[in-house]
């Protein structure tokens, strides 16, 4: 019997959270940090990528490691990496852009293809070659505009004190455009979507940014999904510039199924969520992960179809476990 690309749509032993779909010739790569089963913190393993063919999104393939936490000049004991995304520039070479655990600062790699082995490349840097550290930068999200153009998105935004966090501003999710060597800032960040703190009398009033930039481009529009202040909800922001005015639009996936069809009962062991959009013959699908293991850092790889209603507007999409596979499992095999 062919397999069927269920979720979790990697196989279960393997835990691959806050995946970043990106599609490079012909095949659909996961990017995401790591997990350990039954782990006791966050992201305990290097990065590793699977990817499969976008014609068969059942045939996953693990490309092997691509980037060990010790390639960082800035690695110590007991630092782990989190959440990267990977665009491809102007030179056709790749660059994943990451976090450290112990530092809010944006390591950049680099490789010439997508899941081969990266190499350490620098920081995301000012231009006299200082860290770039405007407001809190975490959780990369990159856009590579039509015109060439490089944007960075990124921002962390607890509604919870974090001690080193201590005297950082976090209005909420930023943007900051990039040079041509993919890590050099060309400005100043500017917000694009507020904090809990700062959402108070505007659309994004009870969804505000907390984490997880993940930025596309859909026709005319600028789509920027992100965890919301309940943590559990991806949710968007469209505009028609990159730079903003985003307009709060609603929520895509839910990985507790809260607020869908008014839904108010948690319907699975729930915490964070991560994910982004991904467009897959005919079909757009947005990808999360859930959790397993009874707590937090053991998540696993889902994604379901979305349903656009009009250019801007997605339906909330219901949790299952047909996935990928755009039809129901059969019951059999």
């Amino acid at each position: 019997m062919k397999r069927r690309a269920m979720n979790p749509y990697l196989p279960l032993n393997e835990y691959i959270p806050d995946g970043e779909p990106r599609i490079f010739g012909g095949r659909i790569y996961i990017f995401g940090s790591h997990d350990a089963e039954d782990g006791a913190v966050y992201c305990m393993l290097d990065y590793v990528s699977y990817s499969a063919p976008l014609s068969d999104p059942s045939d996953w393939r693990c490309e092997g490691v691509i980037y060990r936490r010790q390639q960082d000049p800035h690695y110590a004991n007991d630092v782990y990496l989190w959440a990267p995304d990977v665009v491809q520039g102007a030179d056709g070479r790749f660059y994943m852009y990451y976090i450290l655990s112990s530092e809010f600062e944006i390591g950049v790699a680099v490789c010439d293809e997508p899941a081969g082995e990266y190499t350490y490349y620098g920081r995301v840097s000012m231009p006299d070659g200082s860290p770039f550290s405007q407001y809190v930068p975490f959780d990369p999200g990159v856009l590579i505009d039509d015109d060439g153009r490089i944007y960075l998105y990124y921002g962390f935004c607890p509604t919870f004190p974090i001690p080193r966090m201590k005297g950082l501003e976090a209005p909420g999710a930023c943007v900051v455009e990039l040079q041509r060597d993919m890590k050099t800032v060309a400005g100043k960040a500017s917000v694009v979507l507020p904090s809990a703190a700062n959402a108070a009398g505007t659309g994004f009033e009870g969804h505000a940014f907390f984490e997880a930039c993940s930025i596309r481009k859909i026709g005319a529009y600028y789509f920027l999904v992100y965890s919301s202040e309940t943590a559990h909800e991806l949710c968007y922001a469209v505009s028609r510039r990159p730079e903003g005015p985003f307009q709060y639009k609603g929520i895509i996936i839910s990985n507790a199924e809260l607020g869908y069809q008014g839904n108010t009962f948690p319907k699975n062991c729930y915490a964070n969520n991560h994910g982004g959009l991904a467009y897959i013959e005919g079909q757009w699908y947005i990808f999360y992960h859930r959790h397993t293991h009874g707590h937090q850092c053991s998540r696993q790889g889902c994604a379901e179809p979305v349903t656009f209603v009009n250019e801007t507007t997605i339906l909330q999409a219901p949790l299952s476990s047909c996935g990928l596979s755009h039809a129901p499992i059969p019951a059999k095999g």
